[in-house]
């Protein structure tokens, strides 16, 4: 549950570096481009990463278990009474 918490945090936080550096263009509009801007999009791409690297190590220690529809694809079915 801690990690699931985690990578929630840590989406928000994506969304506020995003929504800084947006801000930061729209204040400068007619000046050169903004350092805040660039630095909120490369903060964004850095969380972004940590967060891939994250979940890739959980997923493959065991702590998050993928449960969506390619995981159901994948799983395997139970023999019927009639292929046994």
């Amino acid at each position: 549950m801690i990690v699931k918490s985690i990578v929630i945090f840590a989406f928000f936080f994506i969304i506020a570096s995003l929504a800084y550096a947006l801000y930061s263009l729209v204040k400068n509009k007619g000046s050169q481009p903004s350092e805040k801007a660039l630095k909120g999009l490369t903060m964004r791409i850095t969380l972004s990463v940590i967060v891939f690297i994250f979940v890739f190590i959980a997923i493959a220690t065991g702590m998050l278990e993928p449960n969506g529809i390619g995981m159901q694809m994948h799983k395997p079915k139970a023999l019927t009474s009639e292929q046994k």
